[in-house]
């Protein structure tokens, strides 16, 4: 047999095995279940995995005093029993607000052996109809004893819960991995049977075909500042690595506005030639930061009709610079935290920044941009439920559009299964999701920030809903804003190792082989765009062609 007939046996073998895999896993719970609801429900819909640890299981009934020592409001827990190390722990559960309040937000908390974890999962819950609450844990250490616990932030004493339908499913590391694997080769990859044939139609046995992955469909950048101007090596270790960017502080008002009515492009000006002159795609951050604190000093000084002023010759005149320049707008910064325009300008004011932001550059998407909403459920600002019901209210606002959902991704100990829950909810939007500026903190030290950040890396691009990653590495002379890939000589660091081997594992390595006796070659590849030539005695031929996300194999034909 053939070595290129050899390999698109040992394709389609794979493709077999990864089916029955998956088959086999879904029937024993061991692969991963997507499903999530955002929508409150008259019913509460069956568990998940069958209930996994749960299944049959009723809650036990805590006094919150034996969990504070206050008050006589009782939650709804459940018992565990031997927990292990590293196992992957993902849940599930439908949660009711019985009597009390109108709606509470619900936090999913563990206590085991050794540890407390205040928030492994969330939801905001209404009275009278169920809520789905998602979420999970890994322990570092065993537990022979844990309670899961969920319980109202609202201290109503009169507050019930009630909750149905409860799952608590585990994962081995390597189950969790297979399962990462499985979406990132269904989801990111396409099959491709090349096909040469002589001008008569006749099929062309032998044919040597050479095909090279020219672009990613999927993008991972990282941020730059103006300290990569006039920095050659520092240029070349970029282009060398990534497609897209973000620039870290250079657009923001404050830098090209800081004294009104001074405005100053120098940076960002220079910044985008060189974006261009390497065809990278650019993100624009941000059109507007909701925090004062990174509002200019004289715009907080603003009231009323000059404040609108202000903001409207600030959207004109950046995006009127720069249309069609940027695929994506951070309309407004962290909304979830703070709001400076809306108890200035009223409630809805920056909603109405979407619609302006669209009347000029009609082609860009416009995001909404967060912290801690993937990272934790801590923050009861920026839970998912608290960022879809904002995606929603502004999808209500008349003339403004909002495309897409970004997650800054700042995390210290990333919790793989609340992650995975979280973009799970976002996903039921059917929006584009992007990671904005993912780093790792650094509390920690330079190992542990690369193991973190290949979770991180693996959990988004693995999740079918995710559309680009964007790294927050910027390069200084004092560092970067919390984890660099490089020292100052541009040596990789562990974090940077990191980056480099999924850039080379998530991008299709070149095929060379011949055609077999039907003339045709068969291979899998990554999303994107590819070149493909074709020699036989004495003759070549070449073309491009697409990868697009498709069930159906991608036929290329060339003739020779």
């Amino acid at each position: 047999m053939q070595h290129s007939s050899m390999c698109a046996l040992i394709f389609w073998a794979l493709s077999l095995l990864a089916a029955s895999t998956l088959a086999s896993s879904s029937n024993d719970g061991s692969f991963y279940d997507s499903t999530a609801y955002t929508e409150c429900k008259a019913e509460a819909e069956k568990p998940l995995y069958n209930g996994g640890m749960l299944k049959d299981k009723e809650p036990s009934v805590l006094g919150r005093d034996t969990l504070t020592g206050v008050g006589a409001r009782y939650t709804p827990a459940y018992i565990l029993h031997n927990l292990t190390q590293n196992t992957i722990y993902c849940f599930s559960i439908w949660v009711k607000i019985e009597s009390g309040a109108a709606s509470a937000r619900v936090r999913a908390r563990l206590r085991a052996d050794n540890t407390t974890l205040n928030c492994v999962g969330s939801v905001s819950a209404k009275h009278g109809c169920w809520s789905f609450l998602k979420g999970g844990f890994l322990l570092s250490s065993p537990s022979n004893l844990s309670i899961l616990i969920f319980e109202a932030s609202e201290d109503d004493g009169k507050m019930q819960l009630q909750v149905a339908s409860a799952s608590l499913q585990p994962f081995t590391q390597e189950q969790w991995r297979n399962s990462q694997d499985y979406f990132i080769n269904t989801e990111r990859k396409r099959a491709v049977t090349i096909h040469v044939s002589r001008e008569n139609g006749e099929s062309v046995e032998g044919a040597a075909v050479t095909v090279e992955q020219i672009s990613k469909d999927f993008p991972i950048g990282s941020a730059i500042s103006k300290t990569i101007l006039g920095n050659i090596p520092y240029q070349e270790w970029f282009v060398k690595r990534f497609d897209a960017t973000v620039f870290e502080n250079e657009l923001k008002w404050y830098a090209t506005e800081p004294d009104q009515g001074k405005l100053n492009y120098t940076y960002p000006d220079q910044m985008m030639s060189f974006v261009r002159a390497n065809r990278i795609i650019a993100r624009g951050h941000n059109i507007f930061w909701e925090d004062p604190k990174y509002t200019p000093d004289w715009v907080r000084n603003l009231t009323g009709s000059d404040l609108r002023s202000a903001v409207n010759q600030r959207i004109r005149s950046l995006m009127t610079r720069y249309r069609g320049e940027f695929v994506h707008w951070d309309v407004s910064n962290e909304m979830l935290h703070f709001d400076f325009y809306e108890t200035r300008l009223g409630k809805n004011a920056s909603y109405g920044f979407f619609a302006a932001a669209r009347e000029i550059d009609s082609l860009a998407t416009l995001f909404l941009n967060d912290f801690n909403v993937v990272e934790t459920c801590s923050d009861e600002r920026s839970t998912v439920d608290e960022y879809i019901a904002k995606v929603r209210e502004l999808q209500r606002y008349d003339g403004a559009q909002m495309d897409g959902i970004g997650l800054e991704g700042h995390f210290t100990t990333p919790n793989v299964a609340l992650m995975r829950a979280i973009l799970d909810k976002l996903a039921t939007l059917q929006l584009p999701i992007w990671l904005t500026e993912i780093d790792i903190s650094s509390s920690l030290d330079h190992r542990t920030q690369g193991n973190y950040l290949e979770q991180v890396l693996r959990e988004g691009f693995s999740h079918p809903s995710v559309n680009g990653i964007m790294l927050w590495t910027a390069l200084h002379p004092y560092g970067c804003y919390e984890m660099c890939l490089t020292d100052d000589k541009f040596r990789n660091l562990p974090a940077g190792d990191v980056v480099d081997q999924k850039l080379v594992e998530w991008k299709t390595g070149g095929v060379k082989a011949t055609t077999d006796d039907h003339g045709s070659l068969t291979f899998y590849g990554f999303l994107g765009e590819y070149s493909v030539g074709i020699v036989y005695q004495g003759k070549s031929v070449s073309t491009t062609f697409s990868l697009s996300r498709s069930p159906e194999t991608k036929h290329v034909r060339l003739q020779i």
